[in-house]
């Protein structure tokens, strides 16, 4: 089974690199731009049949490494 683990900073936290991007992406040429946040995307095969089992061993994987939920949120889903 496929899962896609999207880790995200937490509302208020500052996030120093989503703001030098942001800025180069003005510098660029794209003055549209907002605020930018960064992030992280894991895919992840694991050996699960069950999509409930899978996405409880997702999210232990995501709380024990993947992401620092003191400042961090993460999102689990099944892609394929």
């Amino acid at each position: 089974m496929k899962a896609r683990v999207t880790v995200t900073l937490k509302n208020g936290v500052l996030d120093p690199q989503g703001k030098a991007i942001g800025n180069a992406l003005h510098s660029l040429g794209f003055p549209g731009v907002g605020a930018v946040r960064q992030g992280k995307v894991f895919d992840v095969e694991i050996a699960e049949t069950d999509r409930t089992a899978a996405e409880a061993a997702l999210s232990a994987m995501a709380e024990k490494l993947l992401a620092n939920t003191v400042i961090e949120n993460y999102s689990v889903e099944i892609i394929g």
